[in-house]
């Protein structure tokens, strides 16, 4: 923070900066000094003076650090703010992460209208439900990874919440009834509130009576019944579930 950028490097052909003015980053970067920082959902924006936001989405394996100066660009390093003493460095070797720099006196008009996080007040039951009725043939898993609507829900996280709600992760939006729908929203909110007091910390672990220890490798079983631990790939992600807490009918099924 107050740290004025003295050099702006940036790797103009990588994928991350689909979309983005790379001369204008440069420019507008230049000089500028990190005034504040905020979160939404996986996504993170930075504002400098001079009226600069440069907004950071890590993707699959993205990472930021700060190294000590004079800091060598690495072949993966897509941007690096050097300061003074510090570089800032955003790095990304499948480059499935994205940049994106905008100039103005407010944050830009997509970030204020990105939707409610699981723990902002307006994340009620009835969006929940909304979003179930508009998606009805969706498998609950995968709609609950559709930032979208749960910003924030990555793969772990939405399997650890159908896990608690005892449905298997095929599990349509339209099965739901509405005492599911109204648990739905608490557990979602349950596992997004733990996952930022541990995980979103110091990556302290979970209870250890929740599927997150069980579910990273194969082998395991399940910690609510012992029933080995299944692995299935739905809509291009990995899923785990258990097959006996998780059984549902053929109804329930997409």
């Amino acid at each position: 923070m107050g740290r004025a950028v003295t050099v702006v490097h940036a790797n103009k052909k990588s994928r991350v900066f689909r979309g983005c003015d790379v001369a204008a980053l440069k420019m507008g970067l230049a000089g500028a000094k990190l005034k504040t920082s905020r979160t939404h959902g996986k996504q993170m924006l930075f504002e400098f003076s001079g009226g600069c936001w440069l907004a950071v989405h890590l993707g699959m394996t993205g990472e930021l650090t700060a190294k000590a100066e004079p800091h060598e660009p690495g072949k993966h390093d897509h941007l690096v703010l050097h300061t003074k003493s510090l570089a800032l460095v955003f790095t990304d070797p499948r480059q499935f992460g994205a940049l994106r720099f905008c100039q103005g006196k407010t944050p830009p008009a997509w970030w204020r209208a990105l939707p409610p996080q699981p723990m902002d007040d307006d994340f009620t039951p009835e969006r929940v439900r909304e979003i179930l009725r508009r998606h009805t043939r969706q498998p609950l898993k995968a709609l609950l990874l559709d930032q979208r609507y749960f910003p924030g829900v990555g793969n772990w996280m939405a399997d650890e919440i159908m896990w608690q709600m005892k449905l298997p992760p095929h599990t349509v939006a339209r099965s739901l009834v509405d005492i599911q729908v109204r648990k739905l929203w608490r557990t979602v909110r349950k596992v997004c509130a733990v996952a930022l007091k541990t995980i979103g910390v110091d990556w302290s672990d979970p209870p250890r009576s929740w599927l997150f220890k069980y579910r990273w490798a194969r082998g395991h079983d399940c910690p609510r019944c012992g029933t080995k631990l299944v692995y299935e790939t739905l809509r291009g992600r990995t899923a785990c579930w258990c097959p006996v807490c998780q059984k549902s009918s053929k109804a329930s099924r997409c």
